[in-house]
């Protein structure tokens, strides 16, 4: 399992869950990994883990300083990454809510780290690809971003649909200088993010029920796809959604 060998891959939100899952599956396909999080500790043990292919970045993707001095200090330090991975994100259980019932500080939070700092990571990947001569840059988006999943979460889906059309238009200005840019919509994943609907028996099996492959997503499920769409495999991709979603979407 070499298809990214000499491949250099920053993954955000690494300290767990699906960004955790993709940066060990990147690493075991060869590619040298920086595990980006705003938790310090988490960042380094995930790095520990993997080992001398892993290096640990203290980033808060909202903070544009933030993201602008972890790119410098990569370039700097040889690092400079080829593959992109903007994964961090945040879900504001018991606060977000239909749009009536939404309170203004819930949805700023959420589009600051959501989708400005989904923007800022892409900013910093384009300035640093372009010098290196091109890259791959992938989003986490959701089907709460496509469909109606998310009625009692107005600026998550908001957020993730903006996710959406961000990629489509970055993947149409950077073609020419050889960066693609795709999004990858996972269905329900059991995270930590999500442990409020995986706690409640009825929530959890609600949301289960429509998905028609009949189980929830793993952080597992979402990795081979990321893969795909790093190496020289997904070449000619770019400004496309992949669902990985049990079929969550077709219905």
């Amino acid at each position: 399992m070499t298809r990214l060998l000499g491949k250099t891959a920053l993954v955000t939100g690494a300290g767990a869950g699906i960004g955790r899952a993709v940066a060990e599956r990147f690493a075991r396909e060869g590619a040298r990994v920086i595990i980006a999080d705003r938790d310090a500790d988490a960042a380094a043990s995930v790095a520990a883990k993997i080992g001398d292919a892993a290096r640990p970045a203290v980033v808060d993707i909202s903070d544009e300083a933030s993201v602008e001095a972890a790119y410098a200090d990569l370039v700097a330090a040889g690092w400079s990454p080829d593959v992109v991975v903007a994964n961090a994100g945040v879900q504001l259980f018991g606060q977000d809510a239909k749009a009536a019932d939404l309170d203004l500080d819930v949805w700023r939070r959420t589009i600051d780290v959501n989708l400005t700092g989904t923007f800022l990571t892409v900013k910093h990947s384009v300035r640093a690809m372009r010098a290196s001569g091109g890259g791959s840059i992938i989003l986490t988006g959701s089907p709460t971003g496509l469909n109606g999943e998310g009625q009692d979460f107005t600026a998550y889906s908001a957020s993730k649909a903006g996710i959406h059309g961000l990629a489509r238009t970055v993947a149409a200005a950077y073609a020419s200088d050889g960066i693609r840019v795709n999004t990858v919509v996972p269905a329900y994943t059991e995270t930590g993010l999500v442990s409020t609907i995986s706690d409640d028996p009825e929530s959890r099996a609600a949301i289960v029920g429509r998905i028609p492959l009949g189980r929830a997503g793993s952080p597992a499920d979402v990795e081979g796809i990321m893969v795909f769409l790093a190496s020289a495999d997904g070449e000619f991709a770019t400004g496309a959604l992949f669902a990985v979603d049990g079929g969550m979407t077709t219905l």
